[in-house]
């Protein structure tokens, strides 16, 4: 079965000025999530020559259901909100290079050189790399060979097509917490499965998956198996004390285990930390002169909406700083 994605209208904004590839820029925002759209906004209201290269729009908020410490809105829902910052980036009519994927980034001289899937070649003084984080798999038998067939990263994307099926959640964060709660909107039965000793989520959370008796919490257990031919039809869990393995019949799985740094286009180039975040410092500065990192895929602490917003506005303004201290604008 395929599963619809969550998408915005970019026809417009894609068709508004393409990327001349001729063209030198001032400044490349790799990215589409909260922090290159916000870098996007403050480039752009300082005049900079700015392109914008992503595959789409939305980045990590697209798989919320709803937001709710978004200053400004007691709940918002995500779609929403990423809808306006979309439109706010639309309003300053960017080049934007969108639906092709960044292969490789080099810095030749003073030049960043951004390489695409499709052999095109983009050019500039700066770089803002913002491309967030992607999910975590489980590397376990049938994750792979189920995906899009059962096994779901997004609950709200997918959560619509388990209504009153069963579920496994494998994780123990707000993530799968979350998760769960979207799932118990259409009515399934849930088991979350905790590889970790002790539930991660926020008290409230917990609080309120434990008062549902649609929710069972398996917790210090792995899963070590997803069994299925054309869907899903079980998954199989080690107790991971007793090292018992248990078989639950599940109709679905959702993977929420975490993520990982879209830091690969880098990773020869910037000096990372031991999880493959870029390293920043408080200006957005990486170890690369005239590369400015911003959002998940950076070092910063604490990974907010808001936060990523914040630190792409800073990274824009400290790209125009360098610009303007090296004479290059």
């Amino acid at each position: 079965m395929d599963f619809p994605a969550f998408s915005l209208d970019t026809s417009s904004l894609e068709e508004a000025k393409q990327p001349d590839t001729a063209v030198t820029y001032d400044l490349i925002i790799l990215g589409g999530g909260p922090a290159a759209m916000s870098a996007a906004v403050y480039a752009a209201r300082k005049m900079i020559n700015v392109a914008i290269i992503t595959r789409d729009f939305g980045g990590q908020v697209r798989e919320t259901s709803e937001v709710e410490n978004w200053l400004g809105f007691q709940n918002i829902n995500a779609k929403d909100l990423v809808d306006m910052f979309y439109e706010h980036v639309k309003s300053f009519d960017l080049p934007v290079s969108l639906g092709h994927a960044s292969t490789e980034v080099k810095k030749v001289s003073d030049a960043f050189k951004v390489y695409m899937d499709d052999g095109t070649l983009y050019t500039s003084r700066t770089l803002i790399l913002a491309t967030g984080k992607h999910h975590r798999r489980l590397n376990v038998p049938g994750e792979k060979e189920l995906a899009g067939r059962g096994v779901a990263y997004c609950a709200t994307c997918d959560a619509p097509f388990y209504e009153g099926k069963k579920v496994v959640v494998a994780g123990g964060g707000n993530s799968a917490f979350t998760t769960a709660v979207d799932l118990l909107k259409v009515n399934a039965e849930i088991t979350l499965v905790n590889f970790m000793k002790g539930w991660g989520a926020d008290a409230a959370l917990q609080e309120r998956l434990k008062k549902s008796d649609k929710v069972s919490l398996l917790d210090y257990c792995q899963v070590v198996r997803i069994e299925g031919v054309d869907e899903v039809t079980a998954v199989v869990v080690k107790d991971m004390e007793t090292e018992k393995e248990e078989k639950l019949d599940a109709n679905g799985v959702f993977v929420e285990i975490g993520h990982l740094p879209n830091s690969k286009l880098v990773k020869d180039l910037a000096e990372l930390n031991d999880k493959g975040e870029v390293i920043v410092d408080c200006s957005c500065k990486t170890s690369v002169e005239g590369l400015f990192g911003a959002g998940d895929v950076t070092t910063v602490s604490h990974k907010q909406i808001v936060i990523s917003a914040g630190e792409g506005a800073k990274a824009a303004l400290s790209a125009y700083d360098y610009l303007i201290d090296k004479l290059l604008i």
